[in-house]
């Protein structure tokens, strides 16, 4: 195992041995506009006492120039992700000069240049463990430590950090930003963003305390930013979160900077938020995407207290910081802001990453067993976000709202700028409810899977409520009657259920619908009566219990139970009617995956084309300049690369003669000339002219995509290649490559290269970064039509990195549901 892999037995022994008092760090980022500086000069000093004589301090660079320790210059003892130390006293100044490296992965300090005027943009990113490529640290969550920075850079730039700047000096051409001492953080929030971002500022004010507010993009994006939305939603939180939380918002200023190539939807550095691009459309988004930004807004505001202020131990408990963030992004919008339907969006989407992850082989405890770095990477899941925050909204329930918000004031209360375990935060929901809590987190934070909830009809006639892997539940059950075309609620039952069976009184309904209101975390089953009446008036449900019948239908369709054909009939019958934005982009996703994934290959292309067909019916149907018609028409374009029946209205809809009132932004004219281009329909020099018309970073991020996506296997084999071989792609166009390869499921093009991923993925792993190698091992793993390669390579590899096993292992298992549910379509249909 590298040495860069840090355990979590060996990060508890530095941590029992060294007490954090300050670190200092002082970059140089003067020549960062240079493409030919790949490095940076980064000196860190040390502050700490100590009980052993010996230490390591982490750091990931292209080297360590010079160590001092208590005034006394040492010998570099340096293997390329530690720096050991020796002759330590109790009380010890370590003082480290090194260089780093500007990233292209997203990873550590990446650095940017925007094709559209040409500057250098930079920001950091760290989680879980990369602030060792900026800084030498003690990279493990529970150091904390107060951290100055002081950063050189070029004179005009907006230079960032987590605090605000206390002194600016300026020296031929440069500027030296010192900012104020952080209270006590880990090295993963840190951060450092510079260059000539736009900028838009404003303030929060509550009582005595005033928050300045900023807001930052490329000024290329400026025009896209929608800062006053934005600035609407974080004043919304921070009055939400204040209230709820009963502690002021501790870190000063709240600065939320949107950046290139970012990995991660956001990050929550105190004071200084991250977040990646996309969530700024350019020219055309929904109301659904914007509450989906307003979540994430507020999912990272919520970590300023879950998360930040109080911080887990270790990455076994990931989940106290992201399970709650993600309850809270829901929670808070639907509680604070205009984006009431959170919860609903919540149940049909969000769940379904959880669900998806959740009956993986790999699938693991929201409370993990996570030994080492590594292994916490792979963490930032469906379990540790979707399910968390599926399950602290039946702890919600169990032990009631007003409880569970005192609980966690008393949380931050007893820990603020500490670190905690799960024992800490079940001590004060225990206290304050009264409840069993330890109980339940037997039950649902330390095992693993989920309940599938059905009725029953014994042979007495009594209904019974029938669960898998049982655990204790707290949930309504709904009974709608079928009226005039229309499902209409008769009556709700509440109840508690904990064993495998249970009795049930409950009248008779058109449709039940076990889960109503979401309470709690289970696949439901729809009974046969069930499935008749949705499948004639889904449409005339309320949002939130149609959009858990929409979850169940597709949990049903990928376990098998439900057939494709049947699934996109309801499809076909109610999405074009479909008026919450939010569900129908879920449905619009799901129909397509079952299309390509879930239908055996005799029935695939004939419902390809009834897709297409559906896809362009609902788009010219729909409202003039309405989020269902730039729905239906991103649906058209991802339809069209897998058929070129409509090739000439979605040239057409490039030449500007559309449907009426289209919002055709750039984003949406890529898409849709990508999908011509991966038929044949279009040619390189196409794209060239559209990259002409779009020469921004995304556009040319697109190009890359389309180019690599022609049905040309030449071309395809190109860019396989260039996939593993060229290092010099960004994680964008890695990426970007990828999908090309991959586009309109032409196997027959590259079927031929599936041995060889299999010879490159351990090379990859050992070679590339985590966030790189990850792009790879899942982007290209072969969707073939047999398990035979991967069992092969598991058989032959047992002893290779459990994280590079643990994704083939999911690829695997996906690919497996794909080739068990397309055999049982026959007999679902028949």
């Amino acid at each position: 195992m590298s040495s860069a892999n840090l355990t979590r037995n060996e990060t508890a022994v530095r941590y029992a041995a060294i007490t954090v008092h300050d670190i200092r760090v002082e970059l140089d980022l003067r020549e960062a506009r240079d493409p030919g500086q790949s490095t940076f000069g980064t000196t860190t000093t040390l502050r700490f006492d100590a009980t052993s004589s010996e230490t390591w301090i982490d750091f990931i660079g292209e080297a360590v120039t010079a160590v001092t320790v208590n005034g006394e210059s040492r010998r570099v003892e340096y293997d390329g992700a530690r720096i050991v130390l020796s002759g330590l006293a109790a009380s010890n100044t370590v003082v480290i000069d090194a260089h780093g490296v500007y990233s292209r992965s997203g990873e550590g300090l990446h650095r940017f240049v925007d094709p559209v005027d040409g500057e250098t943009y930079l920001y950091t990113q760290y989680e879980p463990a990369d602030s060792r490529r900026v800084m030498a640290c003690f990279e493990q969550p529970d150091m904390k430590a107060s951290y100055t920075f002081v950063v050189h850079a070029p004179t005009g730039w907006h230079v960032l950090s987590n605090q605000s700047a206390v002194g600016v000096t300026a020296d031929a051409g440069a500027q030296t930003v010192e900012f104020a001492p952080t209270l006590p953080l880990s090295s993963y929030i840190t951060s450092i963003a510079a260059g000539p971002y736009h900028r838009v500022e404003a303030q929060w004010t509550r009582g005595d305390q005033t928050v300045a507010l900023g807001v930052l993009c490329r000024p290329s994006l400026a025009q896209f930013l929608e800062a006053d939305e934005i600035i609407e939603v974080t004043r919304q939180g921070l009055d939400f979160f204040t209230d709820a939380f009963a502690y002021p918002y501790p870190w000063g200023k709240y600065d939320q900077i949107f950046v290139p190539e970012y990995n991660l939807g956001a990050m929550e550095n105190p004071g200084l938020v991250t977040f990646t691009e996309s969530y700024l459309s350019r020219g055309a988004a929904t109301e659904a995407q914007r509450g989906g930004r307003a979540n994430t807004i507020l999912h990272e505001m919520a970590h300023m207290w879950f998360g930040d202020l109080v911080t887990m131990r270790w990455w076994d408990d990931l989940w106290l910081k992201e399970s709650f963030a993600d309850y809270m992004g829901a929670h808070a919008s639907a509680a604070a802001t205009r984006y009431t339907d959170a919860w609903v969006r919540f149940a049909a989407n969000r769940k379904a990453w959880a669900y998806l992850q959740d009956q993986l082989p790999t699938t693991h405890p929201i409370v993990a067993d996570i030994t080492d770095l590594e292994a916490a990477k792979l963490n930032f899941d469906g379990i540790t976000y979707a399910k968390g925050a599926a399950v602290l909204k039946q702890l919600v329930a169990f032990v009631g709202e007003d409880h569970f918000f005192e609980g966690a004031r008393r949380y931050f209360a007893a820990h603020a700028y500490g670190n905690t375990t799960v024992e800490d935060l079940l001590v004060q929901l225990e206290d304050v409810s009264g409840r069993d809590v330890r109980a339940w987190s037997r039950a649902w934070l330390e095992t693993s899977g989920m309940s599938t909830l059905a009725l029953e009809t014994d042979e007495d006639g009594q209904r019974m409520l029938v669960q898998t892997d049982p655990r204790p539940h707290r949930l309504r059950v709904g009974l709608y009657d079928l009226r005039d075309g229309r499902l209409v609620l008769s009556e709700k039952v509440e109840l508690d259920i904990v064993d495998e069976r249970t009795l049930v009184r409950i009248g008779d309904a058109d449709l039940v619908i076990i889960n109503d209101d979401d309470l709690t975390y289970a696949k439901a089953r729809l009974d046969a009566r069930s499935l008749d009446a949705v499948e004639q008036a889904l449409s005339s449900l309320e949002p939130l219990p149609r959009a858990l019948v929409w979850s169940s239908l597709w949990n049903d369709t990928r376990d098998g139970v439900l057939s494709a054909a049947r699934y996109l009939k309801i499809v076909a019958a109610h999405a074009p009617t479909e008026d919450n934005i939010g569900l129908l982009s879920g449905v619009l996703a799901n129909a397509a995956h079952a299309i390509g994934h879930f239908l055996p290959d005799a029935a695939r292309s004939a419902q390809r084309a009834t897709w297409l067909q559906a896809t362009w019916s609902a788009l010219e149907a729909a409202e003039a300049g309405s989020d269902a018609q730039l729905s239906w028409a991103r649906a058209f374009a991802a339809a069209s690369a897998y058929d070129d029946a409509r090739a000439a209205q979605v040239r057409a809809i490039l030449d500007g003669n559309g449907p009426e009132g289209l919002r055709v932004d750039p984003d949406l004219r890529w898409a849709l000339l990508t999908s011509l281009a991966t038929v044949g329909q279009a040619t390189g020099p196409d794209i060239e002219a559209e990259l002409e018309r779009d020469g921004t970073a995304s556009g040319r991020t697109a190009a890359i995509r389309a180019l690599a996506a022609r049905p040309v296997q030449e071309v395809r084999l190109v860019a396989w290649h260039r996939a593993w071989e060229d290092e010099s792609l960004s994680n964008d166009h890695l990426s970007a490559t990828v999908d090309g390869v991959r586009a309109g499921g032409r196997r027959d093009l590259i079927s031929m290269l599936d041995a060889g991923y299999f010879e490159r993925i351990t090379g990859a792993w050992r070679d590339r970064s985590i966030e790189l190698a990850r792009r790879l091992v899942v982007g290209l793993f072969p969707a073939s039509e047999s398990l035979e390669l991967v069992d092969g390579w598991l058989a032959q590899n047992e002893s290779a990195p459990a994280a590079l096993r643990r994704l083939v292992i999911e690829q695997r298992d996906h690919l497996a549901r794909d080739l068990r549910v397309r055999a049982l379509q026959d007999q679902l249909e028949s």
